[in-house]
Formats: structure tokens, C-alpha cells, sequence
């Protein structure tokens, strides 16, 4: 079983801003909800902790308060950038030092993360709450997490 212990501090901070990066992406991808959404982002903390799997990695990882460096940017593009550049460091440190089923783990609460986020404010003109921009970013994350083709 995979810990902190196998990781760097640096390391471990990257790999416990993966998926608050995620949530950042979806947070701001639709104008307006970030209070609602700050509160599904800690709720889908709340649930994988909960939850209590076989993986150790998740449960250490979900006993931290989510938080994250914003990153320096210019422009909602260039932030969004900034995040996916982060979920993309942070898989790769999960990948090379976590068994398979973890890391499967690992990607899988940070889609449900990013899609409660998404969920968490009605958006109007959307039959399910989320936003075409929401549903775009979610994409963008499972690509970055190396869950699509």
C-alpha cells in the first residue's frame, strides 16, 4: 500500500492539489456558484472519507483539508492551463510510486470531485446542472488524468 511516507513534501503537496486543481477548473469555468461550489468540493472530501476504501492512499489524501495555490495567471485560460498542468503532475507522481487499483482510486475521485463541483449550482438552460463549459472541463480533467482517448 501506497502512503505519504512514499513521497516527498513537495511531492505529497502535489499529489494532495490534484484534484482541488480539478475542482478549481470547473469552479471557474461557469461565472457565479463558487460558494456553492467551494462547499461540494469539501463535501466530496467529506463523502470519500466516508467512504473509507481499501485504498490507504485515498484515505490519507482525503483527511487533508482541500486547499490549493492559485496559481499566477493572466488570463481564465492561462489559470485553467496552470490547473491541468498540476492534475498532470500529480498523476504522474501517483502512477510511478501507487499500485494500479490506487491510482485508479485516485483518478476516479477527482472526476467524481470535478462533477460534484459541477453539480452543485443549478445552472439554467441545463437539464442536469451542469454547463456546457463545466461538462467541457470535466473532459479536459479526464484527459489530463489519462481517463479518455
Amino acid at each position: 500500500m501506497t502512503t505519504k511516507a512514499d513521497f516527498t513534501d513537495e511531492e505529497w503537496k502535489q499529489v494532495l492539489e490534484g484534484p482541488t486543481s480539478a475542482g478549481m477548473i470547473v469552479a471557474t469555468a461557469q461565472k457565479g456558484g463558487t460558494f456553492r461550489e467551494t462547499f461540494a468540493m469539501a463535501g466530496a472530501y467529506t463523502d470519500a472519507r466516508k467512504e473509507h476504501g481499501a485504498s490507504e492512499l485515498l484515505d490519507e489524501i482525503v483527511t487533508h483539508r482541500p486547499k490549493t495555490d492559485r496559481p499566477k495567471a493572466h488570463s481564465k485560460e492561462e489559470l485553467k492551463d496552470a490547473y491541468l498542468a498540476e492534475i498532470r503532475s500529480a498523476i504522474t507522481l501517483v502512477t510511478d510510486k501507487a499500485t494500479p487499483a490506487e491510482l485508479g482510486d485516485y483518478r476516479l475521485f477527482i472526476v467524481n470531485l470535478a462533477k460534484k463541483v459541477a453539480g452543485a449550482k443549478e445552472e439554467k438552460g441545463s437539464e442536469d446542472g451542469v454547463t456546457e463549459a463545466e461538462a467541457s472541463a470535466i473532459t479536459e480533467i479526464e484527459a489530463a488524468l489519462g481517463t479518455t482517448a
